[in-house]
């Protein structure tokens, strides 16, 4: 630890965390090889299943021990070790003893047949991690090729492509027949039926680098304040929501599997009360917790409307809401929700939404008793200084 350091006041701000998944054949090692040599990942740690999985010979400078390397491009690469816990453990022990010198972002590759929930949940639930770390995005690879019959076939696939920030497409140089690209047109449909929020990006035509990849949390990557209306991305959902019910775009065979998956946002423009939005949230994840497969939003808080609250959620397991200093887009102080759920109707969501938020008088305590009793959900409560 430097002089500085140690005598910079307040805790460290939390790690960003990305994580990159895909199916089997999707084209993740491409991708990992491609960005360890982005200089833009310098001071990046990535955490792969095993280094035999990837090329690194060309890029290694030394080994530093506990299974982690430096590469050339500056960052660093480590093996999960016994479990991903104490993986990231590790990382944080060699950065506050001084081992590794400076530590920016963390990028988790998954294997190709995991459901990324797990993986999010190590990082949400463990109350040490979810400290030092923050979640800023997941990225999910599909096949331009192969993508609809895996789809079909395996609701991992499904769950990947549902949850993510970004989905990158692979192989998409490899169409070339009229019936590849009316097949892959429908794919894109598809895709954007499921997650209409997540930015598409071709693989082959140099998008998937790490400018576009990394940064896509709360949190603007250029300014390091938060970009509520960039991060929740809402208008995708109604524009999605307008073309499902007026464009009738379903003249691509879209398997009937798919119908278990929606994506909505829910708004109100009325303050809620901490303690409704907390039953809300808490039945939801404790009656319905595996069909939630993604929650984020901002919410306007009768108690303290001047300071947002943001939530985010992985089927059962929240991470702790943060209060923001301030409504940071302007003028929209609505509340605003984007679920991704699975077999669980909008209809219902929202009427439940309704029931403990909707019938309620605003009750409007000093700014006092909301910094004394900040908001808690599942037992984890948080404010940003």
């Amino acid at each position: 630890m430097t002089e500085n350091d140690a005598g910079r006041r307040g805790p460290k701000p939390p790690i960003p965390l990305t994580v990159i998944t895909g199916f089997l054949g999707a084209g993740k090692t491409t991708l990992l090889n491609r960005l360890l040599k982005d200089p833009a990942m310098a001071d990046t740690a990535v955490v792969i299943n095993e280094f035999g999985e990837i090329g690194l010979d060309h890029l290694l400078v030394e080994g530093s021990g506990e299974g982690i390397v430096e590469l050339s491009s500056g960052c660093l690469c480590c093996t999960i070790r016994g479990d991903l816990v104490t993986t990231l453990e590790d990382l944080l022990r060699g950065l506050d003893n001084g081992r590794i010198a400076r530590l920016d972002r963390v990028v988790i590759e998954t294997t190709g047949l995991a459901d990324p929930a797990p993986i999010l949940h190590t990082i949400m639930l463990h109350p040490y991690l979810s400290l030092r770390y923050r979640l800023d995005g997941v990225v999910t690879l599909v096949d331009a090729i192969n993508g609809n019959a895996t789809l079909d076939a395996h609701e991992e696939a499904l769950r990947q492509a549902a949850v993510a920030d970004r989905i990158v497409l692979t192989k998409t140089d490899l169409i070339e027949s009229d019936a590849q690209r009316s097949e892959f047109d429908g794919f894109l449909v598809r895709l954007a039926t499921l997650n209409p929020g997540a930015k598409r990006l071709e693989a082959s035509a140099g998008e998937a680098v790490a400018a576009n990849l990394l940064g896509t949390g709360l949190y603007d990557p250029e300014s390091k304040i938060p970009d509520v209306a960039r991060w929740l991305n809402e208008e995708a959902y109604r524009d999605r929501a307008h073309h499902h019910h007026h464009g009738h775009d379903h003249s691509h065979d879209v398997n009937r599997h798919d119908d278990r998956i929606r994506a909505f946002t829910l708004s109100t423009s009325k303050p809620i009360q901490a303690s409704a939005l907390e039953m809300f949230l808490d039945l939801m994840r404790s009656a319905h917790g595996p069909k939630l497969l993604r929650v984020k939003g901002v919410v306007r808080i009768a108690e303290d409307p001047d300071r947002p609250v943001v939530i985010h959620g992985v089927q059962h397991v929240f991470h702790p809401p943060a209060t923001l200093p301030a409504w940071p887009n302007g003028d929209d102080r609505r509340t605003r929700l984007v679920f991704i759920t699975s077999d669980l109707p909008e209809g219902f969501v929202r009427r439940m939404f309704d029931a403990f938020t909707g019938g309620l008088a605003p009750d409007t305590p000093d700014r006092q008793a909301m910094t004394d009793n900040p908001l808690s959900i599942g037992g984890f409560s948080g404010t940003f200084d």
